[in-house]
């Protein structure tokens, strides 16, 4: 009998799963399909500034769904998870810069750089995890959001660049001497500039089913319901023998590597990334997304994540209200925090749409 309902609710969850593949890859299929008819017909589908937001928005899709598993999924609060993308961002634009010459296809050395970020990002998680996961509630917020300005303010004096005696990493400009024929590839507060871009959509989606794969796979494995045991009482999962620290820092490094891979495919989308675009407001932003599209709820994350990035710049488009963009766009975030708080609203929905027994949460 308990094999059964092991079964059922393994297979519930992974139906969730395949509906959230299933939403990306039509997403991503429809606005290919846009984009082919406007090349093809010469009509504006998809305007340009829609289309430079599609990796951007991928990005954020993929940073949405990484916090996700850390504040819904392990239930700890982090305000400091731009610090993990600006690592990636950096780390890969200088990996981007380096692999040029040994590998001239874009897409592999991308996806190389890519890996490299999440590799900087999972360090930073590891550096980041390891005393603070010890803390709860705001004091663990309070430190994660000081380390995300440790790490803009680190990159901000940073200076790196590459000559003919090699590579060259200086906390100042005064120590960075570079030979004649050097080049700067990071500027202290300049940031990177010369940047080739290497990112494209089609990276993006990749990059989303991956994460997908990555925190579904653990949502759904043992670990991951030791995770969800200790954010639902650690005291009781602590008495029953699970690992706090193993767990706790498995999850926060996977979604800082997640995120770390986001900031790569970010940094190498534009021409020059200065460290400001990973300050606390990033953080904010995307924490916002989490909220709004429900704690450890991975589809509402890639939801919330998509509209609400894009939102502003499809307000542009109506004249009467771009001016107020950002007023209609704040007003917008109250109303859906408003009725999703909702117990009325809830409860009409859920006579709509009946919820199964047992149905996973984390859909």
């Amino acid at each position: 009998m308990e094999k059964r309902l092991n079964g059922k609710r393994l297979s519930k969850a992974s139906r969730s799963g395949f509906i959230n593949y299933g939403i990306v890859i039509a997403a991503f299929a429809l606005i290919q399909i846009l984009l082919v008819v406007q090349k093809l017909l010469g009509v504006t589908l998809v305007s340009n500034s829609l289309q430079s937001l599609l990796v951007p928005t991928c990005c954020y899709i993929v940073m949405a769904v990484s916090l996700n598993l850390t504040v819904g999924i392990l239930g700890e609060l982090s305000l400091g998870h731009a610090g993990f993308m600006s690592l990636g961002a950096f780390s890969g634009i200088v990996a981007s810069f380096l692999l040029a010459d040994v590998i001239p296809f874009a897409p592999l050395r991308l996806a190389l750089s890519m890996i490299v970020g999440a590799a900087f990002g999972a360090v930073g998680g590891v550096i980041v995890g390891v005393p603070v996961l010890r803390l709860q509630g705001d004091y663990l917020a309070i430190v994660t959001l000081a380390f995300g300005q440790i790490i803009k303010n680190i990159i901000m004096v940073l200076y790196v660049g590459v000559d003919e005696k090699g590579f060259h990493i200086a906390a100042s400009s005064e120590r960075f001497n570079l030979a004649e024929d050097g080049t700067a590839i990071i500027k202290g507060p300049m940031g990177a500039v010369g940047v080739t871009k290497l990112a494209s959509f089609t990276a993006g989606f990749v990059l989303i089913l991956i994460t997908l794969v990555v925190v579904q796979n653990l949502v759904n494995s043992r670990s991951g319901r030791a995770i969800m045991a200790l954010r639902d009482n650690r005291i009781a999962a602590e008495s029953v023998g699970i690992n706090t620290t193993k767990y706790k820092l498995m999850a926060f490094v996977t979604s800082a590597a997640l995120a770390g891979a986001a900031g790569a495919l970010f940094g190498l989308n534009y021409s020059s990334t200065v460290a400001s675009k990973f300050d606390f407001n990033a953080s904010i932003l995307v924490l916002v997304f989490v909220v709004l599209g429900g704690l450890g709820s991975i589809r509402g994350s890639i939801i919330a994540a998509a509209l609400l990035y894009v939102l502003p710049e499809l307000l542009r488009q109506f004249g009467d209200i771009a001016d107020y963009r950002m007023l209609v766009y704040a007003i917008v975030l109250i109303l859906v925090m408003l009725a999703t708080n909702n117990d009325q609203l809830k409860a009409l929905v859920g006579r709509i749409i009946p919820k199964r027994k047992g149905a996973a949460s984390h859909g």
